[in-house]
């Protein structure tokens, strides 16, 4: 006799849809096309496209799930180094090695409003390490960008070809020539150019807003 197993009313013990599997789902597809569509992602997790939205803002939301993604990838624990230069390069590099694994998700990120209370309070813990090197809130937000904006700068060169310049025949450019003769022919001139840009910035951060003495 062939036993009949009933099923269980009521919901499923486990739900088919929270926001960290939307968010790790949309990362995969900006990954590989270098963008999402709504029904893309929706298909890519099994489910209607209709389903996100009890999740989700429609697609800012899903941005923004995209960057606590890349947030939580990083690592915030250089934060509470005691000097402030150290902290801030302890994290930048986390954050350039976070953004060189997912170069694709940078424009997404840069031309969206930042709304993340992830993002929101790490930021927040980098405003405080600029006061700790005499920064001024009116000059925090400016610096940071400065900042910033090298490091992505610096996760996309990762992704740049071995061969970066190549000065066609017939083309008259001695100086640069000579410039890219002269570098150094290392396997590591990403992370060597990242490590120089890095210390001369904070360096000069730190010059700038040093304590002067009284004349």
């Amino acid at each position: 006799m062939t036993q009949i197993t009933q099923r269980r009313a009521g919901r499923p013990r486990k739900a088919l849809l929270d926001r960290q599997r939307i968010g790790e789902a949309a990362l995969e597809l900006v990954d590989r096309y270098g963008d999402f569509t709504l029904p893309a992602l929706a298909r890519a997790l099994g489910v209607q496209p209709a389903s996100l939205y009890h999740h989700v803002d429609g697609r800012g939301g899903v941005i923004e799930l995209l960057r606590e993604q890349i947030s939580d990838a990083m690592d915030p624990a250089p934060l509470d180094e005691e000097r402030w230069d150290l902290a801030l390069a302890g994290f930048f590099r986390s954050y350039r090695d976070v953004f060189a694994a997912h170069p694709r998700v940078v424009p997404l990120l840069t031309t969206a409003t930042i709304r993340s209370e992830r993002v929101i309070r790490a930021y927040d813990k980098m405003v405080i390490r600029l006061a700790d090197a005499g920064i001024p809130a009116e000059q925090a937000m400016t610096i940071l960008t400065v900042v910033e904006n090298f490091v992505i700068g610096s996760a996309l060169d990762l992704a740049a070809p071995e061969v970066m310049w190549e000065i066609p025949e017939g083309v008259d450019a001695p100086a640069l020539a000579a410039a890219l003769a002269a570098q150094p022919a290392t396997a590591k001139r990403a992370d060597e150019v990242f490590e120089q840009g890095l210390t001369r910035l904070l360096a000069m951060l730190a010059e700038e807003f040093a304590p002067r003495d009284p004349e």
